[in-house]
């Protein structure tokens, strides 16, 4: 087969898996830049590849585009399933292993810098978006791709369809957040099919890369440091509802997470976790110094 053959085929087999279009499109990245390197520096077919062949190109990628760990992880993911599914080779995991990776805790701004963030952004659309993000925890493409007829306000809640799991479920609506998305319905040409639809195009549902933009202009706009992104929101709501519940189970049906290991993080985020207790140094009565 062709370079081209080879990549059309590997987008057809992921296609028949039913990812996602963005699980797609970032498989087809590195899926064709290994394809690029197989074919022009190696000068060979992908099925007479060698491991150690395999392992100079994660080097290449490693040297060339200086990736983190995390995502070379998700490399090796791709090249696994390029030579399960396309050369239909077995893979031996012991050839090419995973990376070991830091994990850090992600940035969660406190319920002040929520608000007076929200209160920076002027645009009625965007700031419907950002409080709808926090004040129901939805990821980006969640809110980008709610319909009207989503918003149930007999029950007080959002459903949400083909989250990240493949799953539906329902979120919270709060009666803050619904009169906001009033107000902004009548000011911006109530909309009839996407809540938030492209200004061009109300078919169509609105870039998440326009939120992002206008929320850095927001955190310009109030001179911070540029830390605040759409996850950012979701991470806040979250640790804010769990110091207020403390109730897990309900925290990760909101979040749409498969796993309670997902959720517990936010254990570790909130800031009620460690008020609760105290270290046991401040029992020995230890006179000071």
């Amino acid at each position: 087969m062709s370079q081209k053959e080879y990549l059309d085929t590997f987008v057809m087999m992921i296609t028949l898996r039913g990812l996602t279009d963005h699980t797609i499109k970032s498989y087809k990245t590195y899926v064709s830049a290994y394809l690029d390197y197989v074919f022009d520096l190696l000068d060979k077919d992908p099925a007479d590849v060698e491991w150690d062949e395999m392992r100079l190109f994660i080097q290449h990628l490693e040297l060339t585009r200086h990736l983190a760990n995390r995502t070379i992880n998700a490399v090796i993911s791709q090249l696994r399933f390029f030579t399960i599914y396309v050369l239909h080779k077995p893979w031996d995991p012991t050839q090419l292993p995973k990376r070991k990776f830091d994990r850090y805790l992600p940035f969660v701004p406190s319920r002040e810098e929520v608000s007076a963030f929200i209160e920076a952004i002027d645009d009625p659309k965007i700031r419907a978006m950002v409080i709808l993000m926090y004040s129901a925890g939805l990821r980006v493409g969640e809110v980008c791709r709610i319909k009207c007829e989503d918003i149930d306000r007999r029950n007080m809640r959002i459903h949400i369809t083909h989250g990240k799991n493949r799953s539906d479920r329902y979120a919270l609506l709060s009666p803050a957040a619904l009169k906001e998305l009033e107000a902004y319905w009548r000011k911006c040409g109530r909309p009839r099919n996407y809540l938030f639809p492209q200004r061009h195009d109300p078919n169509m549902p609105n870039d998440p890369q326009n939120l992002h933009w206008h929320m850095r202009k927001a955190e310009d706009k109030l001179g911070w440091l540029h830390r605040f992104t759409c996850h950012s929101m979701r991470h806040a709501f979250a640790t804010h509802f769990y110091e207020d519940t403390h109730d897990l189970l309900t925290l990760q049906h909101l979040m749409g997470h498969k796993s309670i290991t997902s959720t517990t993080i936010y254990i570790t985020l909130s800031n009620a976790t460690l008020r609760r207790y105290s270290s046991p140094f401040d029992s020995l009565g230890v006179h000071h110094g």
